[in-house]
């Protein structure tokens, strides 16, 4: 079958195009035949290998030490049941489904082999293929990290970086229950977010574009470009603190739970689960959230949909089509 495969790590060149054998499904698998995916912040950082100096080495343990274990990326995917194994009793052959394919990565090929009790859901009919790829890890992480703080209706939530895959989601499922929404972005995006139910829109671009905020009760940072000081001045005592792409807090912020007794929320991994994605899946067939699709881009220029979303002004996410 035909792959990405990572060859080093390194840049979007680092990716080359290959046959590698179809995969065999055990039998608490199913194999599926991939029909999309998507440049996932897990991938370009794996393949990146853009990480904190402290994890370097576990990482490199973790992953690979010259190039990835897993040299087939793609963390997230939509496609058909080619074929279950003798255990198998959720899905059958010819079953449209959607999940996510972490740890193991392996949805830029063809075909992908997935344990059933994973995070894999059937796909309805009214969702396309493209952004039903586009699903399981932004949905997933903004639905897990707004539930982790109780977020309570008509509580102030600002979200930095609200134009990407997750802030899409999370200024929509924010808004769904009923909160205030700031979104953070490019000047570019403000009709989308506002769209999507933000009630205001502010660019991050602007210099102290955080001055004059009334206080909020949460800051959601989707993406770790905002020092936390910002958030610190815009955040009410017992507010909540959420970065989703750094595990460590700094001394800052130790500091600010104590005195303004901030709840410091790090990135960690929610366990992915049927029921999260289930009751998702259902709220975009139904069109109450939205799925925002950038870019399509064909698997023969994976190399070119990494050069686009390594310069960090993707709107929602980027879908790679396989088939």
């Amino acid at each position: 079958m035909k792959a990405v495969v990572c060859t080093a790590y390194g840049p979007p060149e680092v990716l080359q195009i290959e046959e590698v054998s179809k995969p065999v499904p055990k039998a608490s698998q199913v194999l599926v035949k991939v029909m999309a995916s998507t440049v996932a912040v897990a991938d370009c950082r794996v393949r990146s290998f853009k990480v904190p100096l402290s994890m370097w080495l576990p990482a490199r343990i973790l992953l690979g030490i010259t190039k990835p274990k897993n040299a087939i990326l793609g963390a997230e995917f939509s496609g058909i049941v080619s074929t279950v194994g003798k255990k198998v009793t959720r899905f059958k052959e010819g079953d449209p489904v959607l999940g996510v394919s972490l740890p193991k990565f392996g949805a830029y090929g063809e075909y992908l082999c997935v344990d059933e009790d994973g995070p894999i859901v059937k796909k309805p009919v009214e969702i396309p293929w493209g952004k039903a790829a586009a699903i399981p890890i932004g949905a997933t992480t903004a639905f897990c990290y707004l539930n982790a703080i109780n977020i309570l209706p008509n509580q102030k939530i600002l979200i930095y970086g609200a134009s990407g895959s997750v802030g899409t989601y999370a200024v929509q499922l924010a808004k769904m229950k009923g909160a205030k929404v700031t979104a953070v972005c490019s000047q570019q995006n403000f009709e989308m977010v506002k769209n999507l139910g933000a009630e205001l829109a502010i660019d991050y671009n602007q210099v102290d574009w955080h001055k004059g905020l009334t206080l909020y009760d949460m800051f959601f940072q989707a993406v770790d470009k905002c020092p936390f000081r910002i958030a610190e001045t815009t955040l009410k005592k017992e507010g909540a603190y959420i970065n989703i792409t750094n595990p460590f807090p700094s001394i800052r912020m130790l500091l600010a739970k104590i005195h303004k007794k901030i709840k410091i929320n790090m990135a960690k991994d929610f366990p992915q689960t049927n029921e999260n994605l289930e009751h998702l899946v259902k709220l975009i067939a139904k069109e109450e959230v939205n799925v925002v699709v950038d870019t399509t881009f064909q698997l023969d220029n994976i190399v070119a949909a990494h050069r686009y979303v390594d310069q960090g002004h993707k709107k929602g996410n980027v879908v790679v089509q396989i088939k």
